[in-house]
């Protein structure tokens, strides 16, 4: 593989001008896709196999006008202090809300609070129900401005309105910060390279991958109903590995250069030496990514595969392009160790000068791991019982979606919900419907009857409405009103009962009890997470094991890897923990209401956190055994791969942090927790994991941990990414064949 991705490197460097164009007309194309394509539809939440996806798909059949994916809203009235919701007045007030409320173009209904009975027991809230015939992202903005407007109008007559349900919900915002992100990103990359030129090349070539990505995936986003979390995961994940795949290789080249080699030459053995460690370091996180899918959740799947594309463009844009622009940039791009003029390098040449006589000092990286290498148990020790001090809160964790009740205080959604439970109690902003399907049994009416008497004799039940049947009269649902808000565990609990006493119906009278709703919903999203997390964890770090045996042809090294993958995932989800739902530093993060932890989190930060560690495993890693190979002792080999890989995977890893800090300031609880939770994570793998309990490891083992069996090395391919076929024949040789770039081609 080095050799060939060297003859890329050197092919993509003389024909800079066609690889350049290349790139810059997928650019293009994609945009013209994402401009032209029509505006992103609904994007449908189904749960396959679960019980409340087959009560949903259910009522879709046997209740077609019903639409059931449509948007609700709660308009929930307060009357003032000393007054009731019954007297002539506010009366009045609400029926003219609910008649204007009506005339909407999108309203299929509007219930009346009055007859519907929703008036609290003290009279003082009640609210009218909103149906839609769309969902909440495909509501036109006149709808759900004369939603608001309805409200202010029913305000300004003295009664408190507030709003909840999903007709209110929009497309989420990023913020600032992400830009924030970015050009910390920047900065760091000018200290690393002390070079505006050099620095800026991985950020350009990054934000072409991100661009070419998203486009694309807006351009897919109607057909393949892809959400706007879709795309925002995608430019997370894609600007961070695009920025530090091109830093790796721009780094390597001005190693490169720093020994003597031609330009051309140097970009060749670039590509194939850090190039050879991109490639296995982005096949592990697109084998992460494209490992959810294992879990059958369609939304997710669609995320991890859209992530998993933007990581292919930026492996094939640091291969490619990368070396095409150095190309361009010529001398600009100084050796390691130079900087450019405007960075001081004219004072840094003549201080060289003046101090030539005296021996190099040692950089950070080599003092450090020649310490860690000296002090393997202190270290290890003390990382491994600060990861898993880190971790304890992990073990408190509370799983659940998002609902009105984790919005913040300042939203009229969160209002509504607080005057609901004020008034009605708890449980009624998380009502659950059950869904009789009687068709096989032979009296109906007598299963609805009861379906509803059994459920009233279920504990932490407050309310059962009458079986409210469809015009066939073979299937009816039931509102249940539990007694405790929809995230407790109490609720989970009756939610089982009742499926519970379905099956005692079914051996009855023939019929099927179903329970859905989004509190149902909710419920069986977390149990299917949770049972498909032990599965996805031995697929995704099964595969990445058998790739990283590949790579470093060892058993020891990707065993250690694994294991130290599980640590930091451990303390990440333990911060992830503190902050969203114990509340430690809760405003410094912008998080204004704390609970559970999305259910989807977990698994989540499994699945990206395994690749992006890989990914310092692989880049630092690869420099030891390179070490290694060619001559030097496992300790010095450890020190060599801190000397020239140090400083680089830091910079990767401070600059990944800040593009991932960057979605903190989102509007949308998921995008925050995952922008905090994966910034923590490469915090404590790069620099708790990597840096520090990784070299202290390998001293301890010492030649053990380069230990394959013979027969296991016989059958593995040789993918030679230390680059030792380069050493042997590319210097040789040359590349200065004419006929050498048409092979290529034609390869």
């Amino acid at each position: 593989m080095a050799t060939f991705l060297y003859k890329l490197g050197r092919l993509a460097f003389r024909r800079r001008h066609f690889v350049a164009l290349i790139w810059v007309a997928l650019l293009t194309l994609a945009g013209v896709g994402a401009a032209s394509a029509p505006a992103a539809g609904t994007t449908s939440f189904s749960i396959p196999g679960t019980e409340a996806q087959k009560a949903f798909d259910l009522l879709e059949q046997r209740f077609p006008g019903m639409s059931a994916d449509g948007a609700t809203a709660r308009v929930v009235f307060k009357a003032p202090d000393g007054q009731k919701m019954t007297d002539a007045g506010n009366k009045a007030t609400v029926e003219d809300t609910v008649k204007e409320l009506s005339d909407g173009s999108e309203v299929t209904s509007v219930a009346d609070p009055y007859t519907a009975k929703a008036v609290s027991k003290d009279g003082t809230v009640a609210y009218a129900s909103v149906k839609y015939d769309v969902s909440g992202m495909e509501l036109q903005d006149s709808s759900r401005d004369a939603l608001e407007d309805a409200a202010k109008d029913a305000r300004d007559a003295g009664l408190t309105v507030e709003i909840g349900g999903d007709a209110l919900q929009t497309v989420p915002h990023t913020g600032a910060t992400e830009i924030i992100g970015i050009g910390v990103a920047a900065v760091v990359l000018v200290i690393t390279f002390g070079s505006l030129i050099a620095a800026g090349l991985p950020l350009l070539t990054a934000l072409i991958g991100v661009g070419i990505g998203i486009s694309t995936i807006t351009a897919l986003a109607s057909v393949l109903e892809l959400g706007s979390t879709t795309s925002t995961l995608a430019m997370m994940i894609g600007l961070a590995v695009g920025i530090d795949y091109a830093l790796f290789i721009v780094s390597r080249y001005r190693a490169e250069l720093a020994e003597g080699r031609e330009r051309e030459e140097a970009a060749g053995r670039a590509v194939g030496t850090a190039g050879s460690a991109v490639v296995f370091a982005g096949l592990t996180v697109v084998i992460a990514l494209v490992g959810l899918s294992v879990v059958n959740i369609p939304m997710l799947t669609k995320m991890g595969i859209a992530a998993a594309g933007t990581v292919v463009i930026a492996v094939l844009i640091a291969l490619t392009m990368i070396p095409a622009l150095l190309g361009y940039a010529g001398k600009k791009v100084q050796p390691a160790g130079k900087k450019s003029r405007w960075m001081g390098g004219t004072r840094a040449a003549k201080k060289a000068a003046g101090e030539a006589d005296r021996p190099a000092k040692p950089n950070l990286g080599t003092r450090w791991a020649s310490f860690v290498v000296r002090r393997p148990i202190a270290v290890l020790l003390l990382g491994v019982v600060g990861l898993g001090a880190a971790a304890i809160p992990a073990s408190s964790l509370e799983l659940g979606l998002g609902d009105d009740g984790s919005q913040p205080t300042s939203t009229t959604q969160r209002r509504a919900y607080d005057l609901l439970s004020d008034g009605f109690g708890p449980g009624f902003n998380g009502p659950l419907m059950v869904v009789v399907d009687a068709k096989g049994s032979g009296d109906p009416d007598a299963a609805f009857k009861q379906v509803g008497d059994d459920i009233k004799g279920i504990k932490n039940v407050v309310a059962v409405t009458p079986a409210a049947p469809n015009k066939a009269g073979d299937t009816a649902t039931i509102t249940v009103i539990p007694d405790a808000k929809p995230s407790s565990v109490t609720t989970e609990d009756l939610v089982h009962a009742i499926r519970d006493k379905g099956a005692e119906v079914k051996a009855d009278t023939d019929a099927t009890v179903l329970v859905t709703g989004s509190t149902a919903m909710n419920i069986d999203v977390s149990e299917k997470l949770n049972d498909a997390l032990l599965p996805y964890l031995a697929l995704v770090v099964g595969l990445a094991f058998l790739l990283l045996i590949v790579v470093f042809r060892s058993i020891l090294v990707p065993l250690k890897a694994a294991l130290g993958f599980l640590l930091s995932v451990m303390a990440a989800l333990g911060a992830v923990v503190a902050v969203f739902q114990w509340g430690w530093f809760a405003g410094l993060m912008g998080v204004e209401e704390t609970g559970p932890v999305m259910s989807m989190m977990p698994i989540f930060m499994v699945g990206v956190v395994f690749g992006l560690a890989m990914d310092y495993e692989v880049f630092l890693v690869t420099r030891m055994r390179e070490a290694y190979v060619h001559g030097e002792k496992p300790s010095q080999a450890v020190v060599t791969g801190f000397k020239h890989g140090a400083r680089v995977v830091s910079a990767a890893a401070v600059i990944m942090m800040a593009v991932f800090a960057g979605f903190i300031g989102s509007s949308e609880s998921m995008v925050k927790m995952i922008g905090f939770g994966l910034a923590i994570a490469v915090f404590f793998d790069a620099f708790i994991v990597r840096m520090a309990i990784v070299p202290a490891v390998l001293a301890l083992l010492g030649k053990k941990a380069w230990w394959l069996p013979k027969w296991l090395d016989r059958a593995l391919p040789n993918v030679d990414v230390e680059g030792e076929g380069l050493r042997t024949d590319a210097e040789s040789k040359g590349s200065e064949d004419p006929d050498e770039d048409r092979a290529l081609v034609r390869a």
